[in-house]
């Protein structure tokens, strides 16, 4: 991190003669670093974990080494008991509504034909389908004739696990969704520990997530965006590890000084290697996933890149390379390319095993036979780009009109929710128990105080980045600008505010900064410390009091069809 107040360094005071170290400050200087009088160059690179707090325990009657044990378990703890609070809401009664919920019509059978087929068949129009797989006997009228489908086959492939150990209910089909939500409200907590180094702010990141209406409803139904959400986030922690592992590595190998601190030296920071980078291989693996799961997960891919070359930069900068972009093309450009790049296709590429293997899959035989410039590309692979040509023909010109559809403009003030789910049940009928009729409705909505909270954080954060240098920021907001900004370039195509749950976790990120900077710099006076945790304690409760009030618009509850109208704060969202 660094500090907001610049000052004036020893050499302008006159104290003593200027050295190399203090013309490595003032180059950092231009870039908006200002290194604390005695910082160690190996605690730029790597700021430590502070201390657990022991006070708490020893006030609570046990001895400091005890104290210091179990403050050190809460590292773990504290991240898991969220998880398991986002748990309970996620899997409380899953199988509600017993109906095939909006586009879980497509993936709930595409999931179950790859588990039978490996590769997705044929089904009758929902009409007649629908009913026969909700039925009493179940009939599942799956053929084996391949069908065009519109996205790759990692994320139905997760949801037919669920469907593998529960069968085609909406139980099994959405099993698996919660299953992912759960984990990465988990994920979330220790990104946000390791981002923040403050196990707090890690569960209070994990809280807002775990309390986020588009989130829960995303991991309540089958649908495809919230198992992307889920391997980018995975990404983005792998990355955030690399860079700390990465970042020592430079650390370890500058000189020490007689007084045991490191000091830069352009000779490491140009020349160094940071050794093999397993997190940056496992951040492509899980940016394949994403990119198979859904195209815009290619997006995030790319974004992702150019945030760990900026991160590469800056470490060299730090340690004292006099050319960090030189030192980065030579040393870590390629390495970097070759650990995600080419680990994102290979995964992608596996995840069509089934459809490879496969003699009936659409479009399979497609290049047998066929000559031309490409006929020394293997057939298989050439029928997969010509039947992938075809789905990004059909994604880009995807123009029919949705009563649900929005602009992403509206998207982060939550302007046009999807109405996943509604029935009206009868006086009497599914719990309705008044004298007029009831409203039953899943609505893909985030919690509005959450959102209209981020859209406040994002402007503080774009703040932090380009006046105060925050690196911290500034990966934040390439996260969001990763999952969002894309969609900007199809506004003329039909496109949901559900999409944006795969930035969701970074707008908690942001949340979560904006709160913790409330109570000001250590140092501040105790007066603004107490009163930014009140105001940071006080946006917390009303944003989990806003989450319970829409609660049964997110589940599905029976609830009097005025209590439905008054939770509609928008005309927009009817």
């Amino acid at each position: 991190m660094t500090s907001s107040n610049a000052t004036r360094s020893p050499v302008q005071d006159g104290t003593r003669p200027a050295t190399a170290a203090d013309d490595w400050q003032e180059r950092l200087r231009r870039f908006g670093y200002v290194a604390r009088p005695g910082t160690d160059i190996r605690e730029r690179l790597v700021p430590p974990f502070p201390k657990p707090p022991v006070r708490p325990w020893e006030r609570a009657g046990l001895d400091p080494a005890r104290a210091y044990r179990v403050a050190k378990a809460m590292e773990w703890v504290g991240p898991v008991l969220v998880a398991l609070l986002a748990g309970a809401i996620r899997f409380w009664h899953l199988g509600r509504p017993r109906d095939i919920v909006f586009d879980e019509t497509y993936y709930a059978k595409d999931a179950w034909s790859l588990l039978q087929l490996g590769y997705e068949g044929t089904w009758p129009d929902r009409k007649i389908a629908d009913p026969q797989i909700l039925g009493h006997p179940q009939v599942i009228p799956l053929s084996d004739a391949g069908a065009f489908v519109a996205h790759p086959p990692t994320g139905k492939w997760v949801i037919a696990l669920g469907e593998w150990m529960f069968g085609l209910t909406p139980f099994g089909w959405r099993l698996m969704t919660a299953a992912l939500g759960t984990l990465s409200v988990l994920m979330l907590c220790r990104t946000g520990r390791r981002l923040f180094r403050s196990t707090l702010l890690g569960c209070l990141a994990g809280t807002l997530m775990a309390v986020d209406g588009l989130h829960v409803v995303m991991s309540r139904t089958a649908l495809l965006d919230l198992v992307v959400m889920f391997f980018v986030l995975a990404a983005f922690g792998c990355l955030l590890v690399d860079r700390d592992h990465a970042r020592a590595r430079l650390a370890a190998a500058l000189p020490v000084g007689a007084d045991g601190r490191a000091r830069p030296d352009s000779r490491t920071g140009d020349h160094a290697g940071t050794g093999v980078r397993p997190w940056r291989l496992a951040a492509g693996l899980f940016l394949g996933l994403a990119a198979s799961t859904k195209w815009n997960g290619l997006y995030v891919l790319a974004f992702f890149m150019l945030l760990t070359v900026l991160w590469d930069v800056g470490a060299r900068r730090v340690a004292g390379a006099h050319r960090p972009y030189r030192a980065v093309l030579r040393k870590d450009l390629g390495w970097s390319f070759l650990s995600m790049v080419p680990v994102a296709v290979l995964t992608y590429l596996a995840t069509w095993t089934g459809w490879f293997l496969s003699d009936d899959g659409y479009g399979r035989h497609w290049a047998d036979g066929r000559g031309g410039t490409w006929s020394w590309i293997p057939a298989p692979l050439r029928s997969l780009w010509h039947y992938e040509y075809g789905v990004y023909q059909f994604n880009v010109g995807l123009h029919a009109p949705h009563k649900y559809q929005s602009n992403p403009w509206s998207w982060l003030v939550m302007g046009r929710p999807v109405l996943f789910h509604y029935q009206s049940p009868a006086p009497g009928q599914d719990g309705c128990h008044t004298a007029t009729n009831c409203s039953q409705t899943v609505l893909a909505l985030g919690t509005p105080l959450l959102w209209w909270s981020a859209c406040c954080a994002l402007v503080y954060l774009l703040y932090r980045w380009a006046l105060r240098r925050d690196w911290r920021a500034g990966a934040i907001l390439c996260a969001v600008g990763a999952g969002y900004l894309p969609w900007f370039l199809y506004q003329d195509r039909t496109i949901f505010s559900f999409y944006a749950v795969v930035f969701v976790p970074f707008l908690c990120l942001a949340v979560t900064m904006m709160l913790g900077a409330l109570p000001g710099p250590p140092g501040a006076p105790r007066k603004r410390r107490a009163g930014g945790v009140v105001a940071a304690g006080v946006l917390v409760l009303l944003i989990a009091w806003n989450f319970i009030y829409f609660f049964p618009l997110y589940t599905g509850q029976t609830i009097p069809y005025a209590d439905w109208h008054t939770r509609m704060w928008l005309d927009t969202w009817i």
